[in-house]
């Protein structure tokens, strides 16, 4: 088969998901397009360049509706006769668009393809398209569902993890966003969001806070104790499905869970053939990707098994991996994944994480994979595996090697 190489990242700041942020202004539309836009820039990619443009969005209503990807084309500076395709997988739309561009590749459908994601949470709200398993009695009662927050704190009860380990998971995710800013860690993928007269709207992720410390953490309340308590409380829920549990621990809150933010990511895949008839070098090569189904309970444990099976399928081990990214959706979420493989948190979210930066659900998938490949040149490291956990129980994975 064909190898498919990552051959460039972008991706915008991330903005705060509410009223006060940046990018409130900003439709999801217009957002793609500049990232598009900057892709192609970059890359000198004129014509019909590539293939397609696959894009991801969780929550495909209202102006994120219909088929974004092809709207996203369209509006951008790319040529009209390239589709567009847009795909959801939730918290892992980003990935595997990438991933789905790459097997494209691989199989010979196409030499190159642009691919990512977006997500405008503080327009579009999270959850407000519906979901059969949270809205449907039938699918809901039967797969004993319960909201992402609870399940966080199922995980962090199942395996051992209390409020002062989350805290301190979170404190870190802070401190390493921090010193990655300080240092321009994220400047080679990065672009300035501009207003259509040039003028910069937002050149920076603004949800960071580095003042947060493991007292100020100390004063917030569980986000997901009323809601799991309360009768009858999904704590009922969770219990019936986990009897061997006495009770549910809730641990996680705001300050050590992922960001509601805005923004959107782009990543340029293609074959050896393409970047020679581009003028392109290959940055990385594609080694391999995987997604699985979980339990859809404690629903966030995806990272785990799908690592496993992508390790496998690659005939790769845990310690051929030089760095990870593991998507922060919750403190718990990342701590299991360390704590299932003995990863040292040195390897792990290096420069912080959705915690300190933000979640935009759509788009995290291809952000996290262009800073681990930012993060592996910098640092002159040959192997990375990104991953994500995925609500109603899945997850996705991708193994990088620089070229």
């Amino acid at each position: 088969m064909t190898d498919a190489y990552i051959y460039d990242t972008v991706r915008t700041p991330r903005g705060k998901g509410r009223k006060d942020g940046a990018l409130q202004e900003v439709t999801s539309l217009r957002l793609s397009a500049l990232t598009l836009n900057e892709l192609a820039a970059r890359n000198g990619l004129e014509g019909q360049a590539v293939e397609d443009v696959i894009w991801g969005n969780a929550t495909q209503v209202g102006e994120q509706g219909g088929c974004l990807a092809r709207s996203a084309v369209l509006a951008s500076e790319l040529d009209e006769r390239i589709p567009g395709l847009s795909i959801n997988r939730f918290c892992a739309s980003g990935l595997e668009a990438v991933n789905l561009a790459a097997n494209q590749v691989r199989g010979g459908a196409g030499d190159g393809y642009i691919a990512g994601g977006v997500e405008m949470m503080g327009r579009v709200a999270m959850g407000s398209d519906g979901a059969a398993i949270a809205v449907d009695p039938s699918l809901a009662m039967e797969s004993y569902f319960v909201p992402q927050g609870i399940s966080a704190d199922i995980i962090a009860t199942e395996y051992g993890f209390s409020r002062d380990d989350a805290d301190a998971f979170a404190v870190e995710s802070q401190k390493r966003a921090a010193a990655a800013w300080q240092e321009g860690r994220f400047a080679k993928s990065l672009f300035t969001v501009r207003d259509r007269n040039g003028l910069p709207i937002l050149d920076r992720d603004e949800h960071m806070r580095p003042e947060t410390d493991m007292q100020s953490l100390g004063s917030l309340k569980p986000s997901f104790k009323e809601m799991g308590e309360v009768m009858p409380g999904f704590d009922q829920v969770a219990l019936m499905k986990y009897p061997h549990l006495e009770r549910i621990e809730h641990v996680h809150h705001a300050g050590n869970s992922s960001g509601i933010v805005d923004g959107a990511a782009a990543v340029l895949v293609g074959s050896k053939a393409f970047g020679e008839a581009h003028g392109l070098k290959p940055r990385a090569r594609i080694r391999g990707s995987a997604r699985v189904g979980t339990d859809p309970t404690i629903m966030l444990t995806g990272p785990v098994p799908v690592t496993e099976r992508v390790l496998a399928q690659t005939g790769m081990e845990i310690g051929d991996i030089d760095l990870f990214e593991v998507n922060e959706a919750f403190s718990a979420v990342v701590l299991r994944f360390m704590q299932a493989f003995g990863v040292d948190h040195g390897r792990v979210n290096v420069n912080g994480g959705a915690i300190a930066l933000g979640h935009p659900l759509g788009a995290t998938g291809a952000i996290i994979l262009g800073t681990l490949l930012d993060e592996m040149e910098r640092t002159d490291r040959e192997t990375g595996l990104a991953t994500l956990c995925v609500a109603s129980g899945m997850g996705a994975a991708t193994i990088i090697e620089r070229v």
